[in-house]
């Protein structure tokens, strides 16, 4: 059975957009390791994932674990997945993992992402920031 962690995983590997679109719920939250309160809302989080999927160089899941785990929002109980990721920003190497929260009707509702080294971190907010304010997603500060 293909679950909407499978049809995630294969949304992001073929640069889909539109499949990302129905995987998620209308008001999932994104926790960011540059930004510390979430992004949210499905327009917001497919914006971030278009700005994302054409800074990573050489995007590539390398991992998996499933189970469960509380959701930040409500504390719920909820099916959960960790997949473990590696991918280059700027020339810089990053190892990452992604938490996604499934919501009762499979689609994903919470997503908190997590990356490796401090360095990296820098790189991929500075280029996710410019990616957000080019497509009008924030203002200029």
């Amino acid at each position: 059975m293909t679950t909407a962690v499978d049809r995630f995983r294969t949304a992001v590997n073929t640069r889909d957009l539109s499949a990302l679109e129905d995987l998620f719920t209308e008001d999932i939250r994104l926790y960011s390791p540059v930004k510390f309160a979430p992004f949210e809302g499905r327009p917001m989080v497919l914006g971030l994932f278009r700005v994302l999927l054409r800074t990573f160089e050489d995007f590539r899941y390398v991992g998996e674990f499933a189970g469960t785990a509380q959701t930040s929002v409500d504390g719920a109980e909820a099916p959960a997945a960790v997949l473990l990721f590696r991918t280059t920003v700027n020339g810089k190497e990053i190892h990452g993992i992604d938490m996604v929260h499934l919501a009762e009707d499979g689609r994903i509702k919470e997503f908190t992402v997590m990356v490796r080294p401090q360095s990296a971190v820098h790189a991929l907010g500075e280029a996710v920031l410019a990616g957000l304010v080019a497509d009008g997603l924030v203002p200029t500060e």
